[in-house]
């Protein structure tokens, strides 16, 4: 039998890199997954890529109505969640003295408002209180990077939000925690980093313990282990995957 046979997932952000990645290996596990974009074209390349067991809702998880429209289409077709992957999530590099509201509004909106709200909004589908919900840290929020203060502050506060959370469903049998990421190159790594790319994946021979960049079916194995039941006293933690970066 498949490790997640039966089992219902959501994936936000799940039409490329990490989200993909893990969205296909939970089909290959048996799971049934939807996964959200906000590009709907995107959305349509990943669930042909993914094959059956999935599901694709275009949606922004900063826009609440999005996220209610999501989880009604969850309810209405499988009744109920039991993994959730709170993995949407933006970033942008600008360092202190040109940080602009538009980038703090949109990053906190998408990053913490989203994923706070995505949880919140997932609650009553968990059948009888039950399952495991993984959200996406990152190195960022632990340790220090030039220009990524706004980011990094996102990815903070989820990790102290976790630490409550996990007091809030105290008496539940819903575990949550936290994958956080080191470098990783997905496509939005060519988008952020532009010209530099070249530079930065260099850098990793240097900054990483492993000598490496990671990959997103490294982080999805992490994510694979916090949902199943070889995890079922893992709760609260945040699991760095990241070469050894966060540790030196």
């Amino acid at each position: 039998m498949k490790k997640f046979e039966g089992k219902v997932a959501v994936i936000t952000g799940g039409t490329s890199g990490i989200g993909l990645a893990t969205a296909q290996r939970f089909v290959a596990e048996g799971a049934y997954v939807f996964i959200t974009g906000r590009r709907q074209s995107e959305l349509d390349a990943a669930v042909k890529l993914i094959g059956d067991q999935v599901t694709g809702v275009q949606g922004d998880v900063s826009n609440l109505q999005d996220l209610d429209r999501l989880f009604d289409m969850v309810k209405q077709e499988k009744g109920h969640l039991d993994i959730l992957f709170a993995n949407a999530g933006i970033g942008s590099i600008l360092p202190l003295g040109q940080i602009t509201e538009e980038q703090y509004n949109k990053t906190f909106d998408v990053n913490v408002k989203g994923t706070l709200f995505t949880v919140q909004k997932a609650l009553p589908l968990f059948p009888n209180k039950t399952g495991s919900i993984i959200l996406t840290g990152s190195t960022a929020g632990t340790i220090g990077d030039p220009g990524f203060s706004v980011y990094g502050g996102t990815k903070a506060a989820l990790r102290q939000m976790a630490r409550n959370w996990i007091i809030d469903l105290k008496d539940t049998d819903i575990r949550l925690n936290v994958v956080s990421p080191g470098m990783i190159h997905t496509p939005a790594y060519d988008e952020l980093f532009g010209e530099a790319l070249d530079q930065v994946l260099k850098s990793a021979e240097t900054t990483v313990p492993l000598g490496r960049l990671g990959k997103t079916e490294e982080i999805a194995s992490a994510v694979m282990f916090l949902a199943s039941e070889e995890s079922s006293y893992v709760n609260g933690i945040e699991l760095f995957v990241d070469g050894g970066v966060a540790q030196v």
